[in-house]
């Protein structure tokens, strides 16, 4: 279960990298940018997503 907490994390580390990534395309490539911006959105809510599900699982496992 650590490993699984660590890919938590991992897709917050993939959000910020592609942040930076669209802060730097921002002013030469627009449409660039924004595919970039979505998968901002993306890791962020597959961070949430991940952590909701694993602690659902974790509390059906210790009833």
């Amino acid at each position: 279960m650590k490993i699984q907490k660590i890919f938590h994390y991992a897709y917050l580390v993939f959000a910020v990298l592609f942040l930076y990534d669209a802060v730097n395309k921002w002013s030469e490539n627009r449409n660039g940018a924004y595919m970039s911006l979505l998968f901002v959105a993306l890791a962020v809510f597959m961070f949430f997503f991940r952590k909701r599900f694993s602690k659902k699982f974790e509390d059906r496992n210790n009833k």
